[in-house]
């Protein structure tokens, strides 16, 4: 019997609450969740992180770096040029959409999200 690899999820949000129901929901479907609550503490979590995460979820609208911010430094980092970030936001602008794909996101889902549509969003970008 082959072990089922476990993947670890990067959340980067500066909602105490969001973080929450992403650990929670996250957790139930079987991954390992690390945290970060704005977008410069997520990138020192993601620089630090051993494993490194398999996907990271972030937020648009956080204090200090935003999303956009947080993709483009993920996006000039070597090791993580590849990985996939899912956009997990309120916004749902066309033009942001854009922008954040044009940053290199690979997936975008607005909140408030169902546990069902995250998982199946971790599954496609991961496969």
């Amino acid at each position: 019997m082959t072990e089922k690899k476990i993947l670890r999820v990067l959340t980067i949000d500066d909602s105490r609450t969001m973080q929450g129901m992403l650990r929670k929901a996250l957790e139930e479907a079987g991954y390992d969740v690390i945290q970060g609550g704005d977008g410069i503490e997520g990138i020192e979590v993601l620089e630090s992180a051993d494993p490194p995460p398999n996907v990271i979820i972030t937020d648009i609208n956080m204090p200090r770096m935003d999303g956009f911010g947080v993709i483009e430094a993920v996006r000039k980092m070597p090791a993580f040029k590849h990985l996939p970030i899912i956009v997990l936001t309120t916004e749902s602008d066309p033009e942001k959409k854009a922008r954040a794909r044009a940053a290199g996101a690979t997936g975008w889902i607005i909140k408030p999200f169902s546990s069902d549509s995250l998982v199946a969003a971790i599954r496609r970008v991961t496969a």
